[in-house]
């Protein structure tokens, strides 16, 4: 039987300037799975200020932000998690009796994926890219207690500014890079993205492939990207932006719904957003 919405409806929601139909299908396939009377629906804005007032006035339980939204929208929330505090990106927001507590469910998810593949936070790793994502994903390596890491970014203000919020260094090129310095290779820009103008490329060469130990691509689509496909080829351990995908929409489902799926449900509910 179809899910009947009523007026004791909980809503969940996501702002973005791209909205995008994974987080939909994921967060209502759950919801319709484990019988819970709630909804979620993706959004984008034009008045981000009345947006996130609207969430606490509607008492709207929880909503998800992207790009460009993720550090404009700090000013409106009333509270930081540890999560956002050493990052300032917000991706997840928590409204309890019209009270605003912003989380950044990306670190969490990557701080997570660093503990199940048990990397030793003495490798040394190299991130290429210094967007949004990037702060979530540095910050998390930082926080894991690497100490030993470059980042390397064409967008030289900020890729400056990232690894000197850290203690990192900073490098235009990554052929200045030796295989030793880049045992972790990660790549947080859209290269290798579907769709994208650089889709069928590698993120890093092939000198550095060939020599890490751990390769971490954040790009989810397609799952299997130009750069983790030629590291599983060579045997490399890999992370794909797929687990982190999953595993950040898992922690907002936790957030909003207090409940925790099963694996078995989580990998169902994945598959079926994949679809969308």
């Amino acid at each position: 039987m179809a899910r009947i919405i009523n007026k004791d409806t909980t809503v969940c929601m996501s702002l973005s300037a791209r909205p995008s139909n994974f987080g939909t299908r994921f967060h209502n396939y759950l919801y319709e799975k484990l019988d819970l009377n709630y909804i979620y629906k993706a959004f984008t804005t034009n008045n981000l200020k009345d947006a996130i007032y609207g969430i606490k006035a509607l008492s709207i339980r929880g909503c998800a932000i992207s790009m460009p939204y993720k550090q404009a929208c700090i000013e409106f929330i009333d509270e930081l998690d540890v999560s956002v505090q050493s990052i300032q990106a917000v991706n997840t927001i928590v409204n309890t009796d019209h009270y605003l507590k912003a989380y950044n469910t990306d670190y969490i998810a990557v701080e997570k994926l660093i503990k199940a593949n048990h990397i030793n936070n003495n490798t040394p790793f190299v991130i290429k890219g210094s967007g949004g994502m990037a702060n979530a994903v540095i910050g998390a390596f930082y926080d894991a207690g690497f100490k030993h890491g470059i980042v390397c970014a064409r967008n030289q203000i900020k890729g400056e500014a990232l690894a000197e919020r850290y203690n990192y260094k900073w490098v235009k090129d990554e052929s200045t890079i030796t295989p030793e310095q880049a045992k972790l290779i990660i790549n947080v820009t859209p290269i290798g993205m579907q769709g994208g103008v650089e889709a069928d490329q590698l993120a890093f060469s092939e000198v550095l492939i060939n020599h890490a130990d751990i390769v971490f691509d954040v790009v989810a689509l397609p799952i299997e990207t130009p750069l983790i496909n030629y590291a599983k080829k060579l045997n490399k351990t890999v992370i794909t932006g797929a687990d982190v995908v999953v595993l950040q929409a898992v922690e907002q489902f936790i957030l909003y719904t207090g409940v925790t799926p099963s694996d078995e449900l989580i990998n169902q509910a994945a598959e079926f957003a994949r679809q969308g």
